[in-house]
C-alpha cells in the first residue's frame, strides 16, 4: 500500500534529478511512513519507528489473517514446536514450522537459547479448539512463522526471568538490567511514568505551573540531614548536593515565577537506613499568594487526576488531624488509619490504683496512663507474643508495658495484671469498649513518651494479628490523611536546652502564635503540613517565611545558625518577596504504596542497596591519587587497628 501510494504521488509530479531528488524522495518516504503508522487519536502506536508491526502483547482475534512482525525475548520453548516470545507488553505463542522447506527457520528458533532476542514474521491464526489459554491476553491466537532472525544470542544467566523464581535483592541489584525485564518491574516503572505525565499535565496545562530545573551543585546549608560533599578544583572549597530545591523554589517566587514545579532529584547522606535511598525523587511544588488550604486542595486535585483508574477513585477532601491529635490517638505523626486500636487515656480509671508504676506516673505533672485495645487478642496472641511485646517496650523505648487479658481464665495474666482486673477491670473495659476476648496494653509515663510507645506497639500487634490470619490493613485501601499544626521547634536531642526546626528553618509560624516567638518559642505551632498515606509520610510542606527580619531572627537568635551561609536568601526576602508556600511529594514512596511493592527499590530503575552501594557498577569506588590531585585531596587511610575496630562497630551484613 505504501509503495503504490508513493508511486501515484511520483507520477503526479515532475521527476527531479541528482541530490535534490534524493532529499525530496527521502522526505516524502519519511512523511508517508509516519502517516501510514498513525492510529486513532488517543491510541498509542507502540510500533512506530521500529522494525516490527506489533508488540507481542497486543495481538488478539481481531488480528486474524494479518501478516505481522514481532520482536522479543524467548520466554520458553515446548517440544521444538511452540515458542513463547515476550516483550514489555506481554507474551505471544509462535508455531515453529516443521516442514523441510522451512528447516533454516526451525533451526534458528530451536537452537537459540532462552532469553535470546529474535524477530519473527508470519500470519496470525486461531489456536485449535480446546487449546486456547484464557490466562493469556493473547491466548486465543498464535503466529504461524514464515521467517525468523536471531538478533542476539543469550548466554546462561544468573537467574531465570520468571516471576515465580525467587531472587535475593542483592542478586537483583547486581544484575538490574535483567531484573528490569520482569513483568513486575516493567509494570512499576511504566505506571510511574504514566502518573508523572498526568501530574505534569495537571500542573502545566490545567493550572499554569512552570517546570524549572534547579542546580544540583550548591553549597552547604544549615539544618536537615547531612549533605553529600563534592570537591572543586579550588583548594579547600566544596560543593554540596542539595537535600531538596527548597531555597531555589523560594527564590523563584521572589523572581516572580508565581507557580513552579519540578520532578526533582534530591540527595541525603543518611547512611544505612532501612528503605531509604541516598538519591531520591520529589514532585516539588511552590506557589505565590497561597495559604495552607490552597496547597492542600491543589495536591488533592493533583493526586485525583493522576491516580490509576484501576485503583478506584480518590475521595476528596482528605481528612485532617492536628499533630497533637495524631500523637494522642496513634502515637505518631504518620498514623495508619486503615485500622482502629487507637490510644485511649485511662488516667481517671487509675487515680486510686495500688499498682506502683501507674501510681508513680500519675504523681508527676505530665504523667498519664494510656491504653490500647487489641481486638480478640486473647484468641490470637500467644504467651511468646506477650513476652515479645514486653521486651520490645523495654529494649526500644526503655518503658514498661502491662498486657492485661480481660478473660479471667487467661493463664498468662501476671499478678499485677490480675490486680488491675480486680480493682479497675470494669472501668477499663467500659472506657475501651472492650469485650472478653480482647487484650489491653497499659503503659504510664509522660504523655508523649507513653503515646509514642503505644503507637509502636499498635503496629507490632497489627503485624502479629495479621501473621495469625486476621485481616486488619486492606492493601487495596488508600487512606490519605493531612497532619497539621506541627510544633515550629523541637528541643535538640544532644542539647535539650537548645532548639532546632521541626521541619526546616524557613517554615512560617502559625499566625496565632507569633507573639510567643520572643517569650515561649517552644510552644509556637507552625504552618507545616504533612500528607500521610497508609502510615507513611508521602509529602511535606509549609507556608514559608517571606519577611527577612523574621527569618533572620529565627535563624540567628533562636536556632543559633550562621546567617552568612544564607545571606543570599535573606537579601532576596528583603527585595519584595511575595507570600508563598509549597510542598514536596515523595514520588518513590508514593509509587511503592500504589504498586504494593515491598520496597522503594522496586519502583526505582537503578536504586542503591540498603548500605547505599550500587552493586551493579560497584559504586562508590576508590580513585587513584593522580585523579584526586586536581582537587587538592589526600585520603587518610585507616590503620589496621582502626579498620578492625570499625568492622566490630559496623559488622558486615548482607545487602538487603
Amino acid at each position: 500500500m505504501f509503495s503504490s501510494r508513493l508511486a501515484r504521488l511520483n507520477r503526479g509530479v515532475a521527476t527531479p534529478t541528482g541530490r535534490i531528488a534524493q532529499l525530496i524522495w527521502r522526505s516524502l518516504s519519511r512523511s508517508l511512513t509516519l502517516s501510514s503508522q498513525r492510529r486513532v487519536p488517543g491510541e498509542s502506536n507502540l510500533s512506530s519507528f521500529v522494525t516490527r508491526t506489533n508488540t507481542c502483547g497486543e495481538l488478539r482475534s481481531s488480528h486474524l489473517g494479518q501478516e505481522v512482525t514481532v520482536c522479543g525475548w524467548i520466554q520458553y520453548r515446548r517440544q521444538n514446536i511452540f515458542l513463547v516470545l515476550r516483550d514489555f507488553q506481554g507474551l505471544v505463542q509462535v508455531v515453529i514450522p516443521q516442514d523441510e522447506l522451512a528447516a533454516s527457520v526451525k533451526k534458528i528458533l530451536c537452537d537459540a537459547p532462552v532469553e535470546s532476542v529474535v524477530r519473527v514474521s508470519g500470519t496470525v491464526i486461531s489456536r485449535p479448539p480446546g487449546q486456547e489459554n484464557p490466562k493469556m491476553p493473547t491466548g486465543e491466537i498464535e503466529i504461524k512463522v514464515k521467517t525468523a532472525e536471531l538478533l542476539n544470542s543469550c548466554k546462561k544467566l544468573p537467574f531465570e526471568i520468571k516471576d515465580f523464581v525467587k531472587k535475593t535483592e542483592a542478586l537483583r541489584l547486581q544484575y538490574r538490567y535483567l531484573d528490569l525485564r520482569s513483568s513486575q518491574m516493567q509494570h512499576n516503572l511504566r505506571l510511574r511514568s504514566q502518573m508523572v505525565m498526568r501530574m505534569r499535565e495537571f500542573l502545566c496545562h490545567r493550572h499554569g505551573f512552570v517546570d524549572v530545573e534547579t542546580p544540583t551543585l550548591f553549597k552547604r546549608t544549615p539544618g536537615g540531614a547531612k549533605e553529600f560533599v563534592i570537591p572543586s578544583r579550588e583548594p579547600g572549597k566544596f560543593y554540596s548536593l542539595p537535600q531538596s530545591p527548597q531555597q531555589f523554589k523560594q527564590l523563584l517566587m521572589v523572581g516572580g515565577l508565581d507557580r513552579y514545579f519540578q520532578v526533582a532529584r534530591c540527595y541525603r547522606d543518611e547512611g544505612s537506613r532501612p528503605d531509604r535511598q541516598p538519591e531520591f525523587t520529589q514532585v516539588d511544588i511552590e506557589m505565590s499568594f497561597v495559604d495552607q488550604t490552597g496547597i492542600q486542595s491543589l495536591v488533592e486535585g493533583l493526586l485525583q487526576y493522576a491516580w490509576p483508574k484501576d485503583k478506584g477513585p480518590l475521595g476528596v477532601p482528605f481528612p485532617s488531624v492536628t499533630f497533637a491529635e495524631a500523637l494522642a490517638s496513634y502515637g505518631t505523626d504518620k498514623p495508619d488509619t486503615r485500622f482502629g486500636m487507637e490510644i485511649v487515656d485511662v488516667s481517671d480509671v487509675f487515680r486510686n490504683t495500688e499498682v506502683r508504676f501507674l501510681q508513680d506516673a500519675l504523681s508527676k505533672p505530665q504523667g498519664a496512663v494510656k491504653a490500647i485495645r487489641v481486638p480478640e487478642g486473647a484468641k490470637y496472641l500467644k504467651r511468646k507474643d506477650i513476652e515479645s511485646i514486653r521486651k520490645f517496650a523495654a529494649d526500644h523505648c526503655d518503658q514498661e508495658v502491662l498486657p492485661v487479658a480481660l478473660k479471667a481464665s487467661q493463664d498468662w495474666n501476671t499478678p499485677v495484671a490480675k490486680l488491675v482486673m480486680e480493682e479497675q477491670g470494669r472501668g477499663l473495659a467500659r472506657h475501651l469498649e472492650a469485650q472478653e476476648e480482647d487484650v489491653v496494653l497499659l503503659t504510664a509515663g509522660e504523655h508523649r513518651r507513653a503515646c509514642s510507645l503505644l503507637g509502636k506497639l499498635r503496629l507490632e500487634c497489627a503485624d502479629l494479628l495479621e501473621a495469625r490470619g486476621v485481616a486488619l490493613r486492606d492493601p487495596n485501601l488508600f487512606s490519605f490523611l493531612w497532619v497539621v499544626d506541627f510544633p515550629l521547634f523541637l528541643p535538640k536531642e544532644e542539647h535539650p536546652g537548645e532548639l532546632e526546626s521541626a521541619h526546616h528553618p524557613f517554615t512560617a509560624p502559625h499566625p496565632s502564635d507569633i507573639h510567643l516567638l520572643h517569650t515561649e518559642p517552644e510552644k509556637v505551632r507552625s504552618q507545616h503540613y504533612d500528607l500521610v498515606l497508609n502510615g507513611h509520610e508521602i509529602g511535606g510542606g509549609s507556608i514559608r517565611i517571606h519577611d527577612a527580619q523574621l527569618q533572620r531572627y529565627i535563624l540567628e537568635t533562636l536556632l543559633k545558625e550562621d546567617v552568612t551561609l544564607l545571606s543570599h536568601l535573606l537579601q532576596a526576602l528583603d527585595s519584595g518577596a511575595p507570600p508563598h508556600g509549597g510542598i514536596a511529594l515523595g514520588l518513590d514512596r508514593l509509587m511503592c504504596i500504589v504498586t504494593g511493592a515491598p520496597s522503594i527499590r522496586d519502583v526505582i530503575a537503578f536504586p542503591k542497596s540498603f548500605r547505599g552501594h550500587d552493586l551493579m557498577g560497584n559504586a562508590p569506588d576508590v580513585l587513584p591519587p593522580e585523579d584526586l590531585k586536581p582537587y587538592h585531596i589526600q585520603v587518610s587511610w585507616p590503620t589496621d587497628s582502626e579498620a578492625e575496630k570499625n568492622s566490630l562497630t559496623h559488622p558486615h551484613r548482607p545487602e538487603s
